[in-house]
């Protein structure tokens, strides 16, 4: 059993990560496009750099929503992803990605995707363990807390849905 986190919290702002990589062959499909699974995979590096700077502590990815890919990453491109906290819940974390690609000959940047992901941390044991609350300070960072609610809602949701046999 885990003793709820007695902190007072931490800002939306100490948990604010960047992690930039430049698109080379290995990482694309013969048209010259990153695969998708090599975005996925910086998006979950980008979201843990999140959820690890709020919970100073490990962290194990527990889900993953979807993810629309808006525009293609071409090699030499550099991908830049923004992560931050989004909402705490006990022992578990929103967190929201923001994948933009920037062409470094031109300067032009796009928005290529965006997801959430939901991290837990854990104790030195391995177990889940409480985390501080996050405090979002702006308007933004309120919105976005109160949207991390609603699609924890609808994650438990249809997780109930899943164990009582439902498909949808």
């Amino acid at each position: 059993m885990t003793v709820p986190d007695s902190s007072p919290g931490k800002p939306v702002r100490d948990s604010i990560s960047e992690y930039s990589e430049l698109a080379l062959p290995t990482d694309a499909n013969g048209l010259g496009n990153v695969l998708g699974g090599k975005v996925m995979h910086l998006v979950d590096l980008a979201g843990a750099m999140a959820a690890m700077r709020h919970a100073r502590k490990p962290v194990v990815t527990a889900s993953f929503d979807h993810m629309n890919f808006l525009h293609p990453i071409h090699i030499g491109q550099l991908i830049v992803l923004h992560s931050q906290v989004n909402r705490v819940f006990h022992t578990s974390m929103e967190v929201g990605v923001n994948v933009m690609v920037e062409d470094m000959m031109t300067g032009c940047k796009l928005h290529t995707c965006s997801a959430y992901l939901t991290f837990v941390a854990l104790d030195a044991c391995g177990k889940p363990t409480a985390i501080a609350p996050v405090i979002p300070e702006t308007e933004q960072e309120q919105r976005r807390y109160r949207e991390a609610g609603e699609r924890r809602e609808y994650r438990l949701a249809v997780a109930q849905a899943s164990a009582c046999g439902e498909t949808g």
